[in-house]
This record gives structure tokens, sequence and C-alpha cells, in this order.
């Protein structure tokens, strides 16, 4: 008879290249941990174990909490210029970066937004081909 293990993992994406922390026995100790840690997901591993106790398959399931807000980052800031017209703004997170991006580009055809990252002491930084890697 196979037997069904259970562990929980907070993490911020369900990309495979993703933050994980854990693990947990409830789910419960995962969403507390991923909210303090600002993710927003939870990943259930299920382990079928044989009767040799040796897994026989793996299950994964990801859960997205509601309600979960990334706090910025300490002294980096977002700006976003487009580069067909010149209009600048500023942003504390990167998804307002994306939001503004979005509505530009929509209110202007063709005109294409870069995004850059200002951190105290390092000054601009290009984030190049930030919209394949979205915010």
């Amino acid at each position: 008879m196979a037997y069904k293990d259970i562990f929980w993992m907070a993490c911020d994406s369900t990309e495979q290249l993703r933050a994980e922390y854990g693990p947990f026995h409830t789910r419960e100790e995962a969403e507390v941990e991923a909210r303090k840690l600002a993710f927003g997901y939870l990943l259930r591993y299920e382990h079928i174990l044989g009767p040799d106790e040796q897994i026989e398959e793996v299950r994964c399931v990801f859960l997205e909490l509601q309600d979960v807000q990334t706090p910025p980052k300490p002294g980096i800031t977002f700006h976003t210029r487009c580069a067909s017209c010149g209009e600048t703004a500023t942003h504390e997170r990167s998804w307002q970066a994306e939001v503004w991006a979005d509505i530009h580009e929509f209110e202007h055809t063709r005109h294409k937004v870069r995004l850059f990252e200002h951190a105290r002491g390092e000054g601009l930084k290009e984030i190049a081909d930030w919209r394949g890697h979205a915010a």
C-alpha cells in the first residue's frame, strides 16, 4: 500500500527558478512565513512512497495567496522613461512602473518605455528586457 507524505513550502513565484522557504508540516505555518517574506505562493509537495519507503511519485501544487503586500526595497526607486517622447515618471515599486508603462504605451502606439532602477550610491541602472521578466 502506498503512503502519501505531504509538506509545504513558501515560495515567491511559480517559475522554475524560484525562491523557496521551508519545509513546514502544515499549510498554516507555511502561510505565516510566506506573508512575513512577502511571498505570494505556497507550494504543496506530495511524495507517494512505495512499500519499501522509496519515492514513487512527486506531485506539486501551487496555491496563490491573496492580499500579499511586497514591501518596497529601502533606498531603491524605479524610473520609467519613454524612448520615443521622453516622458518620465518615478515609482516606489516595480509593478507601479509596469502599470505606468502599459498605460503610456497603450495611449501612445509605437512608443517604447525603458525601466531604470536607482539605488543610493550606485546611480541609475537600466533593466534590460524588463518586459520579458515581468516586474
